[in-house]
């Protein structure tokens, strides 16, 4: 089996890439990752003009979800559209980190038509990945070994994946959404046991790109003050990714906090505006430190989140000013075009760089 990257190989790697810059994605068009990847609603040509969108202003990486349903559905035909997504988004000079599950918002996805946005609330039909039912279920959790494993086999030497992200926010109790339908504080629990499980099958699949779970909210100062699920998240990734939606000087202690791991390290989501999280303001200090950039989204559309979280108490019924995430508007306008400039600025524009002869396009 695998074992986790040396330090060494990690910083190697990292060395040999632009500094990553760029958006967690969701098309304008899908509520969430089933309808993002589904047959019936998967959107080649308008992801091809929103990833434009993204490239035209320095952004040169992007995270997606996945779902572990979708492998149910159609294994075969859903490799497919991850890999037209893939040709699409290299095309545009972007790089790709994938995201396997996710344990926040719809405790209980289902396939097929997916549900209409609630109005005025953020992310209101996001589902997570597995469903809490499976989460509680030791057989049917360990039946997506084989989504796991097969879908890192099949991109597994393929440079247009960047990173795999194998657990988003795993212990995520969903208190201010969906409260006692979800596990709360319990949730923690059961994942800690799971998350090497899911590690052990990625690297079952023999990447070669690196394996990453993001912390998300806690204390990082040392490992005395992280809970259990935190240090097995840390151990177990090739490269370190957390995520941070403070001021720029909170962002900054939580990266000198994780400095001493000495791996390279990617914060996988920012950019509240509400929060005091902006691009002018926590871009320079990520740049600064050398620590790839992915804030909330790109263009805003169904997932709704330029609404704020707190709209799950209060639904809006006008828009939010300022918008709590999105870059752009559905019509490719810039929302603040003071923040693009930032952006294109801070990134010279840069790309990732094309495969070498020989390899996988």
């Amino acid at each position: 089996m695998a074992k986790v990257w040396t330090k060494k190989k990690a910083n190697d790697w990292y060395r040999d890439l632009p500094w990553l810059v760029g958006c967690n994605y969701s098309p304008r068009n899908a509520i969430n990752q089933l309808e993002m990847w589904q047959a019936d609603t998967f959107s080649p040509a308008l992801i091809d003009e929103e990833l434009k969108w993204a490239s035209s202003i320095g952004m040169n990486s992007i995270r997606v979800f996945l779902h572990d349903l979708l492998w149910k559905q159609d294994a075969r035909k859903f490799l497919a559209r991850i890999d037209k997504f893939l040709g699409i988004a290299h095309k545009h000079g972007i790089g790709t980190m994938i995201v396997f599950f996710d344990s926040v918002w719809h405790p209980f996805p289902y396939a097929g038509k997916q549900r209409d946005p609630e109005p005025g609330v953020h992310n209101s039909g996001w589902a997570q990945s597995p469903g809490v039912d499976v989460l509680q279920d030791y057989a049917r959790f360990e039946q997506l070994h084989e989504y796991v494993t097969g879908v890192i086999r099949h991109f597994a030497d393929d440079p247009r994946v960047v990173v795999w992200d194998l657990w988003n926010e795993p212990d995520n109790p969903n208190a201010m959404s969906y409260g006692v339908r979800d596990l709360g504080p319990g949730k923690a629990k059961i994942v800690s046991q799971l998350i090497p499980k899911v590690f052990a099958w990625a690297r079952a699949g023999k990447p070669s790109q690196p394996l990453t779970s993001g912390i998300w909210l806690g204390d990082w100062a040392s490992e005395a003050t992280m809970k259990e699920h935190e240090r097995v998240q840390i151990g177990q990734s090739d490269v370190i990714s957390f995520h941070d939606y403070g001021r720029p000087d909170h962002i900054e202690r939580k990266v000198i906090d994780l400095q001493r791991y000495k791996r390279p390290m990617i914060c996988t989501e920012y950019m509240s505006r509400g929060t005091g999280s902006t691009f002018e303001g926590v871009l320079p200090v990520l740049k600064k430190h050398k620590v790839g950039a992915f804030c909330w989204g790109l263009v805003a559309g169904k997932t709704q989140t330029k609404y704020p979280w707190d709209s799950w108490q209060r639904p809006y019924r006008t828009e939010p000013s300022p918008w709590f995430h999105e870059v752009f508007h559905p019509d490719g306008r810039p929302y603040r075009s003071e923040e693009v400039d930032v952006i294109a600025s801070l990134t010279n524009r840069g790309r990732i760089a094309k495969p070498k002869r020989g390899q996988r396009k």
